[in-house]
């Protein structure tokens, strides 16, 4: 029982990894007034590119440094329509989902040997690496220091963005953007640099989170292996209140939950495995009623109150 429950608390980890990159990349672009809606295409082309470039070059790694490229071109394209074109953020983050969803489908049919599809190829991935004594602990142990380095990475990510978001100085520049941009700028902020350098950071995080999918969750290429993920990562943002603390609360949640109806389907339960599939979207639909439920009780609103809108900076005549 004990090795049963270790086993499903690092398939939770495991999977709700790239949910945290992707969340914490957005919570930054949201504080700063920007809404970005293109994650699951980011990180499907992270995925995509990570797991073709780490084929051809052998190396795990130049596959994330491609995967965070990637994601942060995207971010930039966003970042450029909504910011310096004021398009409306909530079409641009679709069209960039749709577009990155359209070219991962179409780039994994051709970036194999001679053109071939990436499908079915294997190549290297981020393998465990316990940690010697912590690995030990019973059930925790194997759960949280038996993982890949990327996961030992978002240990240190969350810690050091809570504490940059909070407690220094950039950090309070990026929610002043997002909270008012006129006063801010009043005060000396570069709206419009804050606000491409926080957008092109969350489609660089949402890129590694691809890149997390295809080189360690599940090792190598499936079309629409994401499975929505972009857009669960877009609700984590709400239910954790735009802190990254609270980001890894709800990845785990989604974690868990995918990592028991895996564990169902694989012990051959009767339940249809389309219903079981269901269960983690549909969870996190139920935290997310609940939460804006609670949120709106309490009057306690997270949200940057210049989220969604553009901002002009007004010429003094």
């Amino acid at each position: 029982m004990i090795a049963l429950l270790g086993s499903i608390l690092a398939v939770t980890v495991r999977a709700g990894t790239s949910l945290v990159y992707a969340a914490v990349g957005e919570i930054y672009t949201e504080r700063s007034g920007i809404l970005n809606l293109g994650l699951e295409g980011m990180m499907i082309m992270g995925a995509v590119s990570a797991f073709a470039a780490a084929y051809r070059t052998g190396s795990t790694w130049a596959g994330v440094a491609t995967g965070i490229i990637v994601g942060g071109l995207l971010a930039s394209i966003h970042a450029f329509l909504t910011i310096t074109l004021r398009a409306d953020q909530t079409v641009s983050g679709l069209a960039l989902t749709i577009f990155g969803s359209g070219l991962a489908s179409f780039l994994g049919q051709r970036l194999g040997p001679d053109g071939s599809p990436l499908v079915g190829l294997i190549g290297p991935k981020f393998g465990k690496l316990e940690i010697p004594g912590l690995s030990s602990i019973p059930v925790l142990g194997k759960a949280l220091f038996a993982q890949d380095l990327l996961v030992y990475a978002m240990y240190l990510l969350v810690p050091i963005a809570w504490f940059y978001l909070r407690r220094t100085r950039p950090g309070l520049h990026l929610r002043a953007v997002g909270e008012s941009p006129q006063a801010a700028d009043a005060l000396g902020v570069n709206v419009t640099a804050t606000r491409y350098l926080y957008t092109i950071l969350g489609g660089m995080l949402a890129g590694l989170g691809g890149a997390h999918l295809s080189l360690a969750y599940t090792p190598g290429w499936t079309e629409g292996m994401t499975a929505g993920r972009g857009w669960i990562a877009v609700a984590l943002v709400i239910f954790a209140t735009w802190d990254p603390l609270r980001a890894v609360v709800g990845a785990v949640l989604f974690g868990g939950i995918n990592a028991v109806q895996f564990r169902m389907q694989a012990a051959g339960t009767t339940i249809p495995a389309a219903f079981l599939g269901m269960l983690p979207y549909a969870f996190t639909i139920l935290v997310l009623v609940i939460i804006t439920w609670w949120e709106a009780f309490s009057k306690r609103v997270g949200a940057p109150a210049a989220l969604g809108l553009p901002y002009a900076r007004e010429e003094k005549g």
